[in-house]
């Protein structure tokens, strides 16, 4: 039997922030960079406020405050990471706009970042989109340079 060829399904994913998008493998951080919990890229952030690059429903909101999971309308499952090494602030630079299994779009404000705090206690500011299950993703098509919140930044082929 002839196996068609099926178009793959293609996610828009949208800046959650306005600043420069760059790949993950750019990040300064081997765990991000080398792709240790999956493809992803990053935000360079020009503002404080953080939304989410695709639609879902909140499933962790981390103690320190400094990442959320999120699993979206089509099912992937993704981080959002402020910082590098950022829990070690033990929250402090973080205020929480959402509460756990809340329904999210890009346009739900998800936190708002001191990111004063972070430069003076010397932390990498990166905002880390990260697809925790490669196993959902075929491939990432990114545009990078500088983007503003909720501007296209690239797409997700889904498996």
């Amino acid at each position: 039997m002839i196996k068609f060829l099926r178009k793959k399904k293609q996610v828009e994913l949208f800046s959650p922030c306005s600043g420069k998008v760059i790949p993950i493998s750019e990040v300064n951080d081997p765990v991000f960079s080398q792709k240790l919990l999956g493809e992803g890229f990053a935000v360079i952030p020009e503002e404080q406020t953080i939304y989410a690059p695709l639609a879902g429903q909140v499933t962790t909101i981390f103690p320190t405050k400094h990442a959320i999971s999120i699993k979206s309308n089509s099912g992937i499952d993704y981080l959002i990471h402020i910082g590098i090494d950022t829990v070690e602030l033990e929250g402090k630079p973080f205020s929480i706009l959402v509460d756990e299994n809340e329904y999210i779009t890009p346009e739900n404000p998800l936190v708002k970042v001191d990111f004063k705090q972070l430069e003076l206690a010397k932390k990498d500011s990166s905002v880390i989109i990260c697809f925790t299950e490669s196993s959902q993703i075929d491939n990432l098509d990114l545009y990078t340079g500088r983007v503003l919140h909720g501007v296209l930044c690239g797409y997700l082929n889904l498996s």
